[in-house]
Parts: C-alpha cells; sequence; structure tokens
C-alpha cells in the first residue's frame, strides 16, 4: 500500500477535521494561512487516496444506545466472510480482522435489548463457524479514532476557533424519516445539501434546518475516519488489558495520552480496558508496548492482536459482504 506523506497543510487540514468534520473550507483556510481552494484541493486529494473521511451518524449516547466491543474467533476458513457479514450490519461498525485472520473485533451499538440479544445471543451463536464469542459493554471512553492526537498540530487558538459549540437543550430523538439522512451521511458526511436533499426526499432548506437541529442537541455527529496504513502507520494493534480497578482511570486517561493511541475505554469483562494503537513497524510496537505501556501502573495483564485488515470503520463497510451471519 502506497503511502501518503502530508506537509503542514495536509496536517492542520485533517486535525480542523477531527475537530468539526463540517467545517467550512472558507473557516480552515483562514486557520491555516492558505486559500479556500487550497484546502478544498487538499481534501478532495486525501479522500480519493483513501486517507480520510467524514462520515456523519446518530450519536449513541442521545438516542439512548449501548455499545458493545465483540471480540470472536473463526474457523480458519471463515474470518473473512464473518467480518464482511458483520460489516454489513448497520449497528455494527470498527471491523477487524485480527492475527492469523481467525479472529475478529468490532463495536456494536444496540438500541435495545431485543437488538442486543438477537445478535449476541441468536445469530452469533449459531453460526457454525463462529467458535468463540466474548461482549465487552462499554463503559468509560477516555480515546475516540476521530480525535486521534497523534496527527494534532493545531494551536490552542486555532483549536478554539474551529471547535464547534457544545450540544444544547434536551436530546432531540431521531424521527423514522430521519433514517435516509443518517444513511446518506454514513456514505459522505460532508455531502452538499443538494446531494442530501436528492437522497431524503426533502427540499434543501428543510435538510439543513433538520442538520442543524439534531446537531445543536447532540443527536448528530460528525467523524474523521483516517487511515493509518496509508499514512505509514503500518501496524495497527488491538490491545487487551487487565487493570486494577484503582488504577483502572488512572491507566486509561495514562493510555489516552500516547500519540499512539487511537481507541481506549474502559470496559466489563476479565480484560477491563481496550484500546487500539498504531506504531510504524513490529519493532516500533515492541518499543511501545515494553517501555510506555509497560511503565503504567496498574497494568496487570497485556494481550495484543495485528489487524490483518480493516473491513468497515465509521462509516460504510470497505467492501459488500455477501451474507449475514
Amino acid at each position: 500500500m502506497e503511502t501518503v506523506t502530508l506537509d503542514d497543510v495536509d496536517r492542520g487540514l485533517i486535525h480542523a477535521l477531527q475537530l468539526d468534520g463540517r467545517a467550512p473550507m472558507r473557516a480552515i483556510g483562514h486557520v491555516l494561512g492558505v486559500s479556500e481552494n487550497t484546502v478544498a484541493r487538499r481534501y478532495q486529494r486525501l479522500r480519493t487516496a483513501g486517507v480520510l473521511k467524514i462520515t456523519g451518524a446518530l450519536s449513541g449516547g442521545e438516542a439512548g444506545y449501548t455499545t458493545w466491543t465483540l471480540r470472536l474467533r473463526t474457523t480458519p476458513d471463515a474470518g473473512a466472510a464473518v467480518a464482511d457479514a458483520l460489516a454489513d450490519r448497520p449497528d455494527v461498525s470498527w471491523v477487524h480482522l485480527l492475527s492469523g485472520g481467525t479472529e475478529i473485533s468490532c463495536t456494536v451499538h444496540a438500541p435495545d435489548t431485543a437488538g442486543r440479544d438477537d445478535l449476541l445471543l441468536h445469530k452469533l451463536p449459531r453460526a457454525s463457524r463462529v467458535t468463540a464469542v466474548s461482549a465487552h459493554e462499554l463503559l468509560h471512553t477516555f480515546a475516540l479514532p476521530d480525535g486521534w492526537s497523534g496527527l494534532h498540530c493545531l494551536s490552542p487558538e486555532q483549536v478554539e476557533h474551529l471547535r464547534p459549540p457544545e450540544p444544547e437543550g434536551t436530546p432531540v430523538p431521531p424521527e423514522p424519516g430521519d433514517q435516509a439522512l443518517f444513511d446518506a451521511l454514513a456514505h459522505d458526511g460532508r455531502a452538499s445539501y443538494t446531494a442530501l436533499a436528492a437522497a431524503t426526499g426533502w427540499s434543501d432548506s428543510t435538510v439543513r434546518r433538520r442538520m442543524d437541529v439534531l446537531r445543536r442537541h447532540g443527536t448528530l455527529t460528525y467523524h474523521l475516519d483516517i487511515s493509518p496504513a496509508r499514512l505509514g502507520f503500518r501496524s495497527e494493534t488491538r490491545l487487551w488489558l487487565t487493570v486494577s480497578p484503582a488504577r483502572l482511570a488512572e491507566t486509561g486517561e495514562a493510555l489516552a495520552s500516547h500519540p499512539e493511541t487511537s481507541f481506549a475505554v474502559a470496559t466489563t469483562g476479565t480484560t477491563n480496558l481496550t484500546a487500539m494503537v498504531n506504531c510504524r513497524d513490529g519493532r516500533d510496537l515492541y518499543r511501545y508496548l515494553t517501555g510506555r505501556v509497560a511503565g503504567i501502573r496498574g497494568v496487570q495483564t497485556l494481550e495484543s492482536a495485528p489487524v490483518i485488515r480493516t473491513v468497515k470503520r465509521a462509516g460504510t463497510p470497505l467492501r459488500r459482504p455477501a451474507a449475514r451471519p
């Protein structure tokens, strides 16, 4: 896979989009000291190269969803097919094929107990090629992929200029008619109002007003979906840690402060902290694990598994599956 080299403008653009996925190109250009056209061209280049993508999504917290991280093991011939099938589900994101291709990690957003139980208690256990399932509810978030600090470069003043306002008032629950809007934004979070109007059957002004309401109340969020491998971080690795309860918060915060860490959450289960880290190569990963991670107090056990293939990130699947588990 060809690596894309970033300059200061590219890095500033990426950091800006982490802050606000729908920030106007004019505003980003003003903060970076370049023209709107320059920023727009850079964005299109990075998007076309597969480095980044903006997705819009329903905020699980505001919608009352619970989020789970799953760890599955499959028979040797089935890992890719099961991962593809999971990626096709609208309630599943961040699907990674791990290790030798017989292990999968993914995130499930459950709107209700019925949907959660259908997947965890019925579909997956009955899939003959799934040999083990471990489900952990996410309890507290320390770091999320769209806020990966490894690419942060803007000054506090620049960040303040671009940061969107905090949600206000009480959450606005999504309506059935919003589904087409969320589906379109999952494909392209920066889609124009005209394109979104065509997808929803609404007018441009109706789309604009509805998106403003949903975002202002925290129901609609935007995420920067970025490919670490395209930026030269070829060792993307999932970690599972067992941490003493008294030091769980301290350990999670320490892990999240590392520029290598793109995801860190406290969970239920025998391992109570899971993370994703991005390193340049295996030697870099070894130095990170034996140096920075080993120096964190409270870590009792550590498991690691390299990402072989990312099947789905925050938005739509990276390839279309043929079936569901």
